[in-house]
Formats: C-alpha cells, structure tokens, sequence
C-alpha cells in the first residue's frame, strides 16, 4: 500500500486492513526539498511529518510499513524532465511522469520482493478487468477524479494495481477517517501543488535548479501574432500557453500566450480568439481500454486535469494520435497530457505535441 501519510492513502490502507488483507505499508520518499532552497516549510508526501503519520497508522494497526529512497530515480525521470520542457516551450505533466516511470515501477519492484500480489494508491479511480484489458475509470467523486494522470500506466501494473477509495466520495473518507480515530488526519488540510515544489512557485525552482537561467533568457521579445513588437519578457520558460495574468502588457485589450518559440526567445501573444484550435497532435501514447487505435473513433479529449473534455475524433498516423475537435477549444498546451474517455472510461492517452513531424504531415496530407 502506497501510503503517503495523507487521509486518502491511510484511510485506504486501513480499509484494505480491515477487509483482512496483508497489508504493506509503503512510504517512497521522492524529494528533499530543504535541498532546494524555498522559503517555504516542507510539506506533503515527503516531508518527515507524513512520512510518521504512515507509520504511526501502519503501527497502530500492526502491519509493516517500510521507507523507500527513490530520490535519484525521481531526480532523473521526474524532476529533470520538468526543466527540460520548460526550456524546451513546453508545460510538463509531472504528476504523470511519476505514476508511469516511477511509483508503479518501485512499487511493483518492492511488491514483488515482498511476496505481494497486489499494489493499492489512495487515487480517485478504479480499475476493472473487460474483455482481456485492464481498463481504468472514473472515480464516483467526480471533483476528486484522478484517473487523468493514470493514462500512462501499463496493463502490467493494472493487472495488479487496487484502487479502494475509489467508489467513495472525499467526505465520506474524511468521516472515515474521524470513525476510525484519526481526528487529526481527518482535518489535514490538501495540497494541489507539485510535490517538489510546495511553494508553487515553479519560476523561482527553475532558477534554482539552471544556472544563470535569468541572463540567459530575460530581455526576449513579446510578438503579437502579426508581427509587431509588444514589449519584453522575462525569460520564455517562465510563461504558459494560455497564460493571460503576469503579462505586463498593455494594449487597451486582454492578450493571452498563443505561441513560445525557445530558439529565438519569443513569445507569441494574441487575442482569445487566436488561442482556439480545432485539432492537436499527440505523442508517446498509451492505450487502455483498446489495444491500439486501429480505426478512427469519437471520444471525449481532455487536455488539462479540470477540463471537462470535449468530443473528437481520434486518427492514428504513424506513432502519432490525430485529434480533430468536434468545437474549438482554447489553450492547448504542448508538454500536457491529452487523456481520452468512452463516458467514465479512460481509453488512452499521450502528450500533446508542439508540431507534427514532417513525416506525419505526408500522411496526413
């Protein structure tokens, strides 16, 4: 059981405890964040508080729990990812680098070590077998819904992954939690932030963690998108596409991030409007629910983690994903994930593309 020392995770493991399963108890400890240099306290799934918490409700249900230090793994796959893709013009997905790469892996590795048939998470999902796959869906608490950064994870894992909090609601967890004794658990307060960086401040990490990032790259062009000079920015990795506040720029009418261009230090403004896209392209993809896309099909294509999604239709070309939009949709942004649904079903998913290869447009074409 991947415990956190979060209410989700420990209320999990107790569940599965109390159904009379072994349970494992399993901290990874992913980032040291006092090595980072933020202002901010450490909080979340790696500091020292959350860590006792797992363990003083693994000990007082009598079942082992066990710290593992994955820090070089998450450091290499996770965290230096995330710099590349700013530096690249791209806005990484984090949290899917690690569920895919990282904690299934080292969970599966310690599993399998430990004699254990099965892994457990505290994440809002569920997962099902149907037709010889292992097929993830939606959790019943639609606003707590994790099985967007679950797209990436293998049928592997799938086969011998459990979700037990997945048919409730969070605040029947919560009652859960003051139930069965832990009142402060029940109260801890949630963290939506990226685990290395809990004081969300991702421009002031990226300074941290590349040398000189701030000479190298301030003094870039604001372009609109017919051209004509706007005005300076700070540094291309510091803006989102989409990205409407922060701008510093006034035109006498709102201005949103269209376009990055990291080879020249540009970024590209323009009007809502300019933001719409009616198609995307999508890499290194994942499919659940089917074996691969053989055909083209209608889904439901959501492109950030509170996007409702919006209907498509979905085209193989080579290792790429076409998805074409039924209606426009507003700041796609390369580096995130696209994560495709049949109603609560996660068929698949992949990360949207800043640009079709040539060899992609030739099939297209």
């Amino acid at each position: 059981m991947a415990m956190s020392g979060g209410i989700d995770s420990s209320v999990a493991a107790v569940l599965l405890h109390n159904q009379g399963y072994e349970v494992v108890g399993m901290t990874m400890k992913t980032w040291d964040y006092a090595s980072a240099g933020g202002s901010k306290k450490e909080t979340g799934c790696c500091s020292l508080d959350s860590i006792n918490d797992a363990r003083g409700i693994a000990v007082e249900k009598g079942f082992p729990h066990y710290i593992i230090d994955i820090r070089e793994e998450f450091g290499n796959h996770v965290i230096n990812d995330f710099v590349d893709e700013y530096l690249a013009g791209r806005t990484p997905n984090p949290c899917v680098k690690c569920n895919t790469h990282i904690k299934w892996e080292a969970l599966l590795k310690r599993a399998d070590m430990l004699d254990c048939e099965f892994i457990a998470t505290g994440h809002y999902a569920n997962v099902r077998e149907e037709g010889g796959r292992y097929v993830v869906s939606k959790g019943k608490d639609e606003w707590k819904d994790q099985s967007y950064v679950l797209w990436g994870v293998s049928q592997e894992c799938l086969s011998r992954t459990m979700f037990p909090v997945g048919n409730f609601h969070k605040k029947e967890i919560r009652q859960m939690a003051m139930d069965m004794g832990f009142h402060e658990l029940a109260q801890k307060n949630e963290s939506y932030e990226i685990c290395f960086i809990p004081d969300n401040d991702y421009r002031s990490f990226l300074k941290r963690r590349v040398d000189g990032i701030e000479e190298k790259l301030d003094g870039g062009d604001f372009i609109s998108t017919s051209g004509k000079f706007l005005g300076k920015h700070k540094g291309y990795p510091f803006y989102t596409i989409g990205q409407r506040k922060g701008l510093e720029i006034a035109v006498g009418e709102p201005l949103y991030v269209i376009d990055i261009q990291p080879s020249n230090n540009v970024v590209i403004l323009g009007s809502f409007e300019e933001l719409k896209r009616q198609d995307m392209w999508v890499k290194s993809t994942n499919f659940i629910k089917l074996p691969a896309l053989d055909q083209a099909i209608e889904a439901i294509t959501r492109i950030r983690y509170k996007d409702p999604g919006t209907l498509s239709t979905l085209e193989q070309f080579g290792d790429y994903v076409k998805v074409s939009f039924h209606k426009p949709v507003s700041a796609v942004a390369p580096g995130q994930s696209a994560v495709f649904y049949d109603g609560d079903d996660v068929i698949g998913g992949g990360f949207i593309a800043k640009h079709a290869p040539n060899e992609i447009n030739v099939l297209a074409s």
